[in-house]
This record gives structure tokens, sequence and C-alpha cells, in this order.
């Protein structure tokens, strides 16, 4: 007889400047969630745009980012969030940056969770912290019941903001290497897919209909060349105020400093074959060969 599923338990909660992972306690599970997780910059905003594209059959006008709330964000508060997604009528597919063991886990819900490159993951996440303007530290730092330090504007030197990161494990945001330890550990669930940033890359439409079958979600087949138009990278930063949160207000250049490049590799101009050899070392001691194999490559063993 087959042993009985051993389903994720909430362990912990999490506070800083951006989570307030209490939320979770309180939210109210329907069988049909999709969760959409990644540790951050890996695909979080493309793939919320997949979901939402191949669900509603293709249309331009989607407000994702309002749609697709990030729910452990502490802006704006629980108090203002949690009544807002309990109205909404469409099938949910909600956004989280936790680690496994600070999510509250439903075995009816369905996880997708999107890996890229560290590497790569930094490089996208100082272009999104170099450009937030004085309304994004604003949010964070001064809306009440911040928990922990501040965060500060980061350094010129992307170099340095590297280095930081490495040596505090995911300075100034939260932890890499446990986010993507705690969920490579339930991959094999029936209800988590793992998705690589690398995958969507190669090839976009193959990936998304994976994820529709996984999701249950029926493509119309008379809209597909259109719903994967919209989900392009040049489709959704020429449109990127429907994806991205508050209209791109948190960066002064706008939402489509939000949707960046959309690229892999732009670190190999800056970090030498020192500093990544570092990196792969170290992904290998704190993830296992396995993980870190697929965190670089998108490739299972």
């Amino acid at each position: 007889m087959p042993s009985a599923i051993a389903w994720p338990v909430k362990a912990r909660e999490l506070h800083s400047h951006h989570f307030d992972s209490t939320i979770w306690n309180d939210f109210r599970f329907r069988d049909d969630d999709i969760i959409i997780s990644t540790y951050a910059k890996a695909g979080t905003s493309w793939t919320q745009q997949m979901i939402a594209q191949m669900m509603f059959g293709g249309d331009p006008e989607l407000a994702v980012a309002e749609m697709s709330p990030w729910l452990d964000l502490r802006v704006p508060p629980k108090q203002v969030k949690l009544p807002e997604v309990e109205a909404q009528t469409h099938r949910r597919f909600i956004k989280t940056h936790l680690p496994v063991d600070a999510l509250v886990f439903s075995p009816q819900a369905k996880y997708i969770y999107i890996g890229r490159d560290g590497r790569d993951v930094v490089w996208s996440l100082y272009n999104h912290h170099a450009n937030a303007n004085d309304l994004w530290y604003d949010a964070l730092n001064n809306t009440p019941g911040r928990v922990g330090p501040p965060i500060d504007r980061p350094p010129e030197d992307i170099g340095q903001y590297w280095r930081d990161w490495m040596d505090k494990d995911g300075f100034p945001f939260w932890s890499f290497w446990e986010n993507i330890r705690s969920w490579w550990a339930i991959r094999d669930l029936p209800n988590v897919m793992m998705v690589h940033f690398t995958d969507l890359k190669r090839d976009l439409p193959g990936e998304m209909r994976k994820i529709a079958a996984f999701l249950d979600i029926e493509i119309d087949e008379a809209r597909w060349d259109t719903i994967v138009e919209y989900c392009s990278f040049d489709w959704m930063k020429a449109n990127a105020t429907k994806s991205v949160p508050l209209g791109g207000a948190f960066w002064d250049a706008g939402a489509e400093v939000f949707i960046n490049k959309g690229i892999n590799g732009r670190w190999k101009d800056t970090l030498t074959a020192e500093d990544s050899a570092r990196y792969e070392a170290l992904a290998r001691s704190e993830l296992g060969d396995a993980c870190a194999h697929w965190l670089q490559t998108g490739q299972r063993a």
C-alpha cells in the first residue's frame, strides 16, 4: 500500500522590509488556487503573464499585476490585501517569494516554482534595486510593521553588490540558498512543477503548453499565436504597465525598467573566472550536485 504523502508544514514566520509571512495564516485557499514562486527575478512576472493569457484566451488589457498579487509583500498590509484577494472571482494565481517552510501549503492548490542561475538573478535584481525611486523606499521602510533594518540604496558598483549578495546570502533581500533548497526538496510532490528560466527562453510555446497541462487550463487553440505573442518579452516590455505593480510607479524610468532585458549571461562581463568558480562551488555546497546543476542549466539529472 503506498505511503501517505508528507505535505509541507509551516514552521516559521519571515519578516523584513519586504516580507510579512503571517498573511498566509489567514489566507483561505480554494481548491483551484495557483501559487507562483521564485526567489525573485527568475521569471515571476513572465509566468504570471503566461498563466493569465492562457486562462483568459489572450487579452491585451489584462491588469496582471493586480490580478496576481504578491501575497507576502507587506505593502499594502494584510488587512487591506486579504479582502481584495478574497473578493476575486476568477481562478486565483498568486505570487510568493517565500521558502516552503514559511508558507501554509495546500495539497489541493497547484504550485509552480521558477529557477534561474543566481548570477543572472543578481544582475536583474540590481537593475530593479538601482532604479527604484523614493516612493519605493518610503513604502518598504516607513509603512508601519516593518521588522528588521530598512533597505538602503545599492552601491554604484555592481561587483560590490554581487560580493555583498554572495557574502551575506542574498543581502539586502533574503536568503537565496534556503529558498532554492526548500522548493527543490518538494519537487516530486504531485501538485508542484519546477520550471527553469532557460527553458522558457529556449521554447516558450512548449513550456507554456506544459504549464497549461499541469494547471488543467484548456487552451483556446484559435487564439494560441496571439496568446504566445502577449507573453513574449518584447510585447511585455512594450506593455509593461499591465504586468508591473502600480504600473511602474516605484521606478522613475517607468514600468519598462522592471521588465529589463530578459537575457542571461550579463554577469560574464564583470565576474572573473574565480568569481564564477566560487559561486558554482558554493551552489554545490549549499544545494547538492543535482540541484546546483538544475539551477545552472535547467537540466535534471
